[in-house]
C-alpha cells in the first residue's frame, strides 16, 4: 500500500531551512510498529501520522514519533502537519481555527492567511514545572560545559514533551556550546525528560532570544527549531518574571548551529498561557510505499 507523504519545513518560509517534519497522510493502515519503523527510517526529529479523529470537536488525529519513541505532543510537528493537511485539502479551518487530537488531548491551532503567507499557531498544553535540585543543576552545567543562571533556577517543564530549561549569560556562549551528549542521554533518562532547552537574550533587535534544544535520549542530539522547547522557554520566562506584565509577544531564533535557521513568534498571556507560531513550506511531496 502507498501513503501520501510530505516533508514540511517549519518556522521558515524558505525551503531547506527551519525544522523538517515528515507527514504521512491517511495513515489508517499503519500500526504502531510500522509507524516507529518509518520514523526511524526518515531519521528526522519527528515524523507524524494523520488519522481520522476520535474525539468530538477534533478535525484530525495525529500520532508523533521521534526516531526512538512516540510523543504525546510536539510543537513543530503540530504546525507542519496542519500545513500539510490544509495544503492537501484534508481539513478546513472553522473561524480561523483547527483542532488537533493527539496524546495530550485536544490542541487548538490558529490559522492566519493562506498559501505562502499562511501563519500557524498552536496553543501550548498546560505546563507543570519543578525546580531542578542543586545536584542536577551541577550535572546540567557539566553536560553543557558552562554555568547557567542560578538566579532564574533551571526548571523541569512538562508540556507533553518534558524539557529541562535553563538560561546562559549571552548568545555567544549559547552558540558555542558543545554538550556531552553521552552524559546528556543518561541525565535525560534518569530525570524522565525529553531533552534540554537552553536560551540567552539577544543584544540586538533581530529577536528577543536565541534558543538551542538537545534531545540525545530521543536520538536527536540537536533539534533544529523546537516548538515545544520554545514554548517551555516561554513558561520558564513567565514563571521567573523575565517578561513584562500583560500580554507579551516576542520573536525567537533557533537553528543557526545546524545550518537550519528558523524564526518563531511566541505570545504569553497574563495568565501564562502560551502560543507558538510561524510559517511553513513543503519541500517534498510524493507517496510512501508501506
Amino acid at each position: 500500500m502507498k501513503y501520501a507523504y510530505k516533508v514540511v519545513d517549519v518556522f521558515t518560509q524558505t525551503s531547506f531551512a527551519g525544522n523538517p517534519v515528515a507527514v504521512v497522510l491517511d495513515a489508517q493502515g499503519l500500526d504502531t510498529q510500522a509507524m516507529q519503523a518509518i520514523a526511524s527510517w526518515t531519521n528526522l526529529s519527528e515524523t507524524t501520522f494523520v488519522l481520522p479523529p476520535r474525539a468530538e470537536g477534533a478535525d484530525y488525529r495525529l500520532r508523533i514519533f521521534t526516531p526512538r519513541s512516540e510523543l504525546p505532543f510536539a510543537g513543530h510537528p503540530t504546525l507542519g502537519s496542519a500545513h500539510a493537511i490544509l495544503e492537501a485539502g484534508r481539513a478546513t479551518p472553522r473561524d480561523g481555527r483547527l483542532v488537533q487530537e493527539c496524546g495530550v488531548g485536544l490542541v487548538a491551532l490558529r490559522v492566519e492567511g493562506s498559501g505562502a503567507e499562511r501563519h500557524l499557531y498552536f496553543s501550548l498544553p498546560p505546563a507543570t514545572q519543578q525546580a531542578l535540585s542543586a545536584a542536577d543543576t551541577e550535572e546540567l552545567e557539566a553536560i553543557l560545559g558552562v554555568s547557567v543562571d542560578r538566579a532564574a533556577a533551571p526548571l523541569r517543564v512538562d508540556v507533553g514533551p518534558v524539557w529541562v530549561v535553563a538560561r546562559v549569560v549571552d548568545v555567544a556562549q549559547l552558540l558555542a556550546l558543545t554538550p556531552d551528549f553521552g552524559r546528556a542521554k543518561i541525565f535525560e533518562q534518569r530525570l524522565g525528560v525529553t531533552g534540554i532547552s537552553v536560551f540567552a537574550n539577544h543584544a540586538h533587535t533581530l529577536a528577543d532570544i536565541e534558543v538551542r534544544s538537545f534531545a540525545a535520549s530521543q536520538g536527536v542530539n540537536e533539534d533544529p527549531v523546537c516548538g515545544s522547547g520554545n514554548g517551555s522557554v516561554a513558561v520558564f520566562r513567565h514563571t521567573h518574571g523575565l517578561l513584562p506584565p500583560g500580554l507579551v509577544r516576542y520573536n525567537a531564533t533557533q537553528g543557526h548551529c545546524v545550518g537550519r535557521a528558523g524564526r518563531l513568534v511566541v505570545s504569553v498571556g497574563p495568565d501564562g498561557a502560551v502560543q507558538v507560531g510561524g510559517q511553513c513550506v513543503t519541500t517534498v511531496e510524493g507517496r510512501l510505499a508501506g
